[in-house]
């Protein structure tokens, strides 16, 4: 009997279970403040995945585990329907795992090579199991067009046809982009609030050498060759695959425009210049911003190793 106490006693006070179940109840927490239309939603949103990265890469995939369970079971019990949990494993709890999964890996720091490529892969599986699911009303250009025309609708916005389907083309791929921004910044708050009290798992990587899998950039082309080839009504979803997968070659170029400017006396100036002309001339500054990546990556003689 006193054997049982102990071990249950033991059990309760690993610190593992216990960072892991904080980390998934402040997660839900915050994605349940959002759902519910409460005042700064949006940004308790954004933070939702910092708690969980807080919890793996402090105390391991155990505590990550734990983390993603309890918040799940917390959203299920918080909200009527799976809907609400379905979201929040799909952009955050299932992503996190993985991220943590293929960057927790032996060696002196943690990796980012297959996390890199997973900002564009989990998308891109996304939006082939979205056009699945849309496949029975009406497919997924029909679903997207709906849902922007409601969104715009609610706002009391009258936007003219060109826009709208501007806005159904681009769609995933803003999502994409807002969801790998999302991880990858809440990723490196997590670590380096960890990395300063010493309290990280592994040292915190050097962020801006990150480089892809050399296979990699052969998936947005496959992509892109589908639309080129695709019937003008079933061109959305390789459109969208496309966009997609070059998210990840878009965060490579920021990074590779960063590191060149890094030993620069007016780096500062120059970044913010380099961000408005991307924020004015997004098409263009995105084509410039994949091509710096791909050349940093590619064009180098000695690049650096992957990671």
């Amino acid at each position: 009997m006193v054997a049982a106490q102990h071990s249950r006693i033991g059990l309760i006070d690993d610190p593992r279970l216990l960072a892991g179940a904080a980390g998934g109840l402040v997660s839900a927490l915050a994605a349940l403040w959002a759902f519910r239309g409460l005042p700064a939603g949006l940004g308790l949103f954004w933070l939702s995945p910092l708690p969980l990265f807080l919890a793996g890469l402090g105390f391991g995939k155990m505590a990550l585990g734990v983390a993603v369970g309890v918040g799940g079971l917390a959203l299920f019990a918080a909200t009527q329907g799976l809907l609400p949990v379905l979201l929040w494993l799909a952009l955050y709890g299932v992503p996190v795992l993985l991220l943590m999964a293929f960057g927790l890996r032996p060696g002196p720091r943690l990796r980012l090579t297959a996390p890199l490529a997973l900002l564009g892969l989990w998308p891109a599986t996304l939006t082939l199991l979205a056009a699945a699911l849309a496949a029975e009303h009406g497919g997924l250009e029909a679903v997207l067009r709906g849902t922007v025309q409601i969104g715009l609708d609610r706002m009391g916005a009258e936007v003219a046809p060109a826009a709208v389907e501007q806005i159904v083309r681009l769609n995933a791929a803003a999502l994409a982009l807002w969801l790998a921004i999302a991880l990858a910044a809440n990723a490196a708050a997590a670590q380096g609030f960890l990395g300063r009290r010493g309290l990280a798992l592994a040292p915190a990587p050097r962020w801006r050498e990150a480089r892809l899998p050399r296979w990699y950039p052969a998936l947005p082309a496959l992509a892109g060759v589908a639309w080129l080839l695709a019937d003008p009504a079933a061109a959305l979803l390789p459109l969208s695959l496309c966009l997609v997968l070059v998210v990840p070659l878009l965060l490579q170029g920021l990074a590779a425009m960063h590191t060149r400017l890094a030993r620069h006396s007016a780096r500062l100036p120059l970044l913010i210049l380099f961000y408005v002309l991307i924020l004015v001339f997004s098409l263009p500054g995105a084509l410039v911003l994949v091509a710096l990546g791909l050349l940093e990556q590619y064009g180098r003689r000695n690049p650096p190793a992957n990671m």
